[in-house]
């Protein structure tokens, strides 16, 4: 009888079969597939499911921006509102959605998962771009802003389950334990945001076209068009897709090792890491965790104790109940959260860069403002220079992916090239270039300005509005690195149970940059302004000094880089091993 029901667990469990069998038939990470069994290797997952994950994106960007990059002219164009009242609702707005992808993290990696959040938050996402359309097709009225309003945060809502969970979702399609699959997801990352900068360039370009010619009825239409078939497009890929059940609340496990730790303060952590909790003791663990077991370290020793058995500890082993997690908590759980600290810094250089990319939004657009824009008969809005920055990484990403990585293998023996810190090093030293190419077109300009008496007159200089694009195609460049780079390192060094959160946590570093950036902009018109001078940023920019302030972020971003050397020398990589 006893072998009858061994063959019966064999049937209703494939991954209790052998090791060799498992890791042939089936994926070793604990992935399952749309019917919630074992996902089977040869049918699900790898680029056949990450090309409908792809195509979503593609759209979703191309709807996101399709709103974003020309909103404040429908603020005060059509609903009539100030510059500086349209200002300060597209910054509250983009805001939010830098800060949503925070709900958005919570729940997949809590309670849905990453595919229900993913669908669930799409279809919030496009009732508020239908609610956007339909607001654009009525008159201008109280009614008519109120669902504008409804739709726009909507939106930002929507985004907000989408944007951390979708780069994750398409990592987890390749099962890390299989050396083959894991050699394939290397060129995901950098192909993902390949195809979000497609939606890009189509919506600053083509789409922003139709909104100030055609109309913003259709131009709304159109993104809300897109998101349907992102959704359609997501839908299409179910049978294929691999899915990680959700392991709980990870601010909930943090905060359980915070404070069991803190009850322990007086414990003394045992020598040996064998004597700390391993929930692989009870019974649930091998299963459900897959090959996400972090092994222990012997940094941040003080967390420790949240893993050390107590008398109270022991007491409940002996009875059999379930142990308090709020009193003990596994190494595992212990390992996530110090994987998480680790991070952080990493995380923190991030923001300067994200600094030198609101630039490109700002104040390289008021330069180029006040420079020749005329080239023949043909003039160049200096708005559309930014396009040259996604024009370069469409250029740039397929030459890396098929040219630079495989040269680069050949020196260094690593299957990326480089590693992803390195990859991010080097971004975050070309973004210093493109500031300090930046102001060195500046302090041309204002010569050139001085020479032909225009200081004190607000004109355009005659110099050529051309001269921007290197600065442009610098910061093109920098975020191929930088950008793929950090979307790559915060997915393979977090832990499983928290790929989401670090996601967004990623996206609130883009945030706090532009909350940073104007934080410096009002420090340096405060102080650039003391005892009735004009100031480093005037209305007048050719009374100013503009090329002060991006010499200053340059300093900053060399600054920046150096204690990201220090931190990534010093960064300990996650360890994890089978159970």
């Amino acid at each position: 009888m006893d072998n009858l029901d061994d063959q019966a667990s064999l049937l209703q469990n494939p991954l209790l079969q052998l090791p060799n069998e498992v890791s042939e038939v089936y994926t070793g990470d604990g992935s399952v597939d749309a019917k919630g069994k074992p996902a089977v290797k040869q049918n699900s997952g790898n680029w056949r499911a990450c090309w409908f994950i792809i195509g979503a994106e593609c759209c979703e960007g191309l709807s996101f921006f399709g709103i974003s990059s020309n909103l404040v002219t429908y603020f005060t164009k059509e609903l009539h509102q100030g510059n500086v009242a349209a200002a300060k609702a597209v910054s509250v707005w983009q805001g939010t959605t830098c800060l949503t992808p925070l709900i958005g993290a919570i729940v997949a990696d809590a309670y849905l998962g990453k595919y229900w959040t993913i669908l669930a938050f799409s279809t919030i996402y496009f009732i508020g771009l239908c609610s956007l359309t339909f607001s654009a097709s009525i008159p201008a009225n109280a009614i008519q802003f109120a669902i504008f309003e409804c739709g726009l945060y909507l939106v930002a809502l929507g985004t907000g389950g989408i944007k951390p969970c979708v780069s994750p979702f398409g990592g987890d399609q390749f099962d890390d334990t299989d050396p083959k699959e894991r050699s394939k997801k290397r060129s995901l990352f950098i192909w993902f945001y390949f195809t979000i900068c497609i939606g890009i360039f189509i919506a600053s370009t083509f789409l922003a076209w139709i909104q100030n010619n055609v109309g913003w009825g259709l131009g709304f239409g159109i993104p809300a068009l897109f998101m349907g078939i992102a959704i359609a497009c997501f839908l299409f890929g179910t049978p294929y897709y691999r899915t990680q059940k959700p392991k709980g609340s990870p601010i909930t496990r943090m905060c359980q090792v915070l404070v069991a730790s803190c009850r322990k303060w007086n414990l003394e952590v045992p020598k040996e890491s064998t004597n700390l909790f391993d929930e692989t003791q009870e019974r649930n663990s091998s299963m459900e965790g897959g090959c996400n077991k972090l092994k222990h370290t012997n940094t941040l020793k003080f967390l420790d104790k949240a893993a050390v058995f107590s008398a109270a500890d022991d007491e409940i082993s002996t009875s059999g109940n379930p142990f308090n997690p709020w009193r003990l908590c596994s190494v595992n759980q212990v390992e996530e959260l110090k994987t998480l600290i680790h991070l952080l810094p990493i995380l923190a250089t991030g923001i300067a860069f994200s600094i030198n990319a609101a630039q490109i939004s700002t104040t390289m657009l008021e330069q180029g403002m006040v420079m020749n824009s005329t080239i023949g008969s043909l003039t160049i809005p200096p708005a559309a220079l930014a396009t040259c920055g996604i024009i370069v990484i469409l250029f740039i990403v397929p030459i890396y992916d098929r040219v630079i990585v495989p040269f680069l293998r050949r020196f260094t023996g690593n299957e990326k090239g480089v590693t992803e810190l390195q990859r991010i090093g080097i971004g975050l030293f070309i973004s210093a270039l493109s500031m300090s190419a930046a102001a060195v077109v500046e302090m041309y300009r204002l010569y050139v300005a001085r020479e032909v008496g225009l200081v004190h007159q607000k004109v355009v200089v005659p110099i050529s509005i051309l001269w921007q694009i290197p600065q442009y195609v610098l910061a093109g460049t920098s975020q191929v690195f930088t950008s793929i780079g950090q979307i790559e390192f915060f997915y393979e060094e977090s832990p499983s149970t928290m790929r989401s959160l670090c996601s967004a946590l990623l996206l609130l570093t883009l945030s706090l940059g532009y909350y940073l950036n104007s934080f410096i902009i009002s420090l340096v018109t405060y102080f650039s302004t003391k005892g009735g001078k004009v100031g480093w940023i005037p209305e007048n920019l050719n009374e100013g000094h503009l090329d002060y302030f991006f010499w200053l972020l340059a300093a900053l971003s060399f600054l920046n880089l150096l204690v990201y050397i220090v931190f990534a020398m010093k960064f300990k990589h996650k360890k994890s091993s089978a159970f």
